[in-house]
């Protein structure tokens, strides 16, 4: 097994952001890789959770938000690039991860066991996951995927890689694999990594929604509820994942950085941080109504929940830019 951390899955201890009782226990695929990798690697993911209060209603969904690469790489030392899939791309992986990096692949959650109940033999969904440790001839995997770490084995092995395609997988698009250089710098720590984090918030305030996006989300959610409750559920399933999830998930991993803030010598965070509570449980309570209203075929008046998030918006918004709406180069 060509690995990085000698991992036992039974045994991986997963960041706190997973281990607590989130309202959103998961956000994105993506997001939720990040954290538990950089968590393994050593340092604090929380520390680069400034992007989040950027989110924003982008017409038919909100934000699917990302750790920045240059986030990544003014904080911990961290270079990201495309990886050229131009050969076997197990074999692609086996290379990176003997020169220390791992590889964030899109595959198939179908072949994805730690998702089963869900997708795994039943529904053939993109994710993303990131592959710290893999053994070609034996075909097992060793992965990041949402808010764990896992293994498979060879019949998934081969599904994921598309082996059993045979020169079809070669000849057909190649899926989009990143690679992280680790440790191209060494990662900051103490007061010159919150430092670091509050320049990273300063840029995050001056790119912000030009107007609230939760007042927006009030003006067209109307019409989505209509149009939800004359179509399947899976279509409720599919928006609530681009929707709910993705403002929620946001603000309650924005809060949670907030308070990470204030351990760290930033006193005074915690309203702040609680009106981002806000808008983490009242979209989960929207999600909630919202599908009851659908599995009755009822839609109902969304405007008070709506509202109550866009005044949490504009209290986070204000408070923070009015302390941290100027980049700091010192401190």
């Amino acid at each position: 097994m060509q690995e990085l951390w000698p991992i036992e899955p039974a045994a991986y201890t997963p960041h706190p952001l997973h281990r607590t009782e989130l309202v959103w226990p998961q956000s994105n695929c993506y997001v939720d890789l990040w954290i538990e990798l950089l968590h393994t690697f050593g340092v604090e993911p929380l520390a680069a959770m400034p992007f989040t209060f950027a989110v924003d209603l982008e017409g038919d969904q909100w934000t699917f938000f990302k750790f920045p690469l240059a986030d990544l790489d003014a904080l911990y030392g961290i270079q990201v690039f495309e990886l050229n899939v131009w050969d076997s791309l197990p074999g692609h992986v086996e290379q990176q991860l003997s020169l220390g990096r791992p590889c964030l692949v899109e595959v198939d959650a179908f072949h994805m066991p730690d998702t089963a109940g869900t997708s795994y033999h039943a529904e053939h969904v993109k994710t993303s996951i990131g592959i710290q440790a893999i053994d070609v001839d034996g075909g097992r995997l060793g992965y990041f995927h949402n808010a764990g770490y896992y293994e498979l084995d060879r019949r998934d092995f081969n599904g994921v890689f598309r082996l059993d395609d045979g020169v079809r997988a070669l000849e057909s698009l190649a899926p989009y694999v990143e690679v992280a250089k680790l440790r191209v710098r060494p990662a900051l720590g103490g007061r010159a990594l919150v430092n670091a984090s509050l320049n990273l918030l300063g840029a995050t305030l001056t790119n912000l929604p030009r107007e609230n996006p939760f007042r927006r989300y009030a003006a067209s959610f109307a019409d989505d509820l209509e149009r939800l409750c004359r179509s399947p559920l899976e279509r409720f399933h599919r928006y609530a994942f681009a929707t709910f999830r993705q403002a929620g998930a946001a603000f309650e991993l924005g809060g949670a950085y907030l308070r990470w803030l204030q351990a760290h010598g930033e006193p005074g965070l915690e309203p702040i941080a609680a009106a981002c509570d806000v808008i983490a449980t009242t979209t989960k309570a929207l999600q909630f109504k919202t599908a009851r209203a659908v599995g009755i075929g009822r839609p109902f008046d969304a405007s008070t929940l709506v509202g109550t998030m866009a005044a949490a918006w504009d209290e986070t918004m204000t408070a923070l830019t009015a302390r941290y709406g100027v980049v700091m180069e010192q401190r």
